[in-house]
């Protein structure tokens, strides 16, 4: 299956093994940049869908996988993640730290380890989908394995 995939792909699938992730990396029809599309083509709530939302925290990245139904607070999440400034990351900050595009970063797989918050909201849903590295691909997991793999915090975003 992994010569199918685009190489970002490759990588994180290789990252979930590696982790000990159960999830098989899927190949959506068509590019997946939000929650809701990505929620119509796997036919889910769009709340179950993890939004990975790259923000510049100080000058260091820092990755928020949060539920689709929700916007993150960044004043709330500047406070829980102890700095002084939240924003969002430019394409250029995110392909750096992650070595992923915007619209398919993965919790996994990035050249160094990204600081993560997962919000507690994704803990409602059975099976939750986060991207796998590219626009067109992502992979059920759960908020618990998603919160081992990534060694995140889980936290209130909104």
């Amino acid at each position: 299956m992994s010569e199918k995939l685009p190489a970002n792909a490759v990588l994180v699938e290789s990252a979930l093994r590696a982790l000990g992730a159960t999830g098989e990396i899927v190949v959506l029809p068509e590019k997946a940049p939000t929650a809701a599309t990505a929620a119509a083509q796997l036919g889910c709530e769009v709340g179950a869908i993890a939004n990975s939302l790259i923000f510049d925290a100080d000058g260091a990245p820092l990755l928020v996988l949060t539920s689709g139904a929700h916007r993150v607070d960044v004043e709330l999440i500047a406070r829980t993640a102890g700095v002084q400034r939240v924003r969002r990351a430019t394409p250029e900050f995110v392909r750096e730290a992650t070595g992923q595009p915007i619209g398919g970063v993965a919790p996994v797989g990035h050249p160094a380890p990204v600081r993560t918050l997962v919000d507690n909201w994704l803990g409602k849903h059975e099976v939750v989908w986060a991207a796998g590295g590219h626009p067109h691909t992502v992979f059920p997991t759960t908020f618990d394995e998603l919160v081992r793999i990534t060694g995140g915090m889980p936290v209130d975003v909104e």
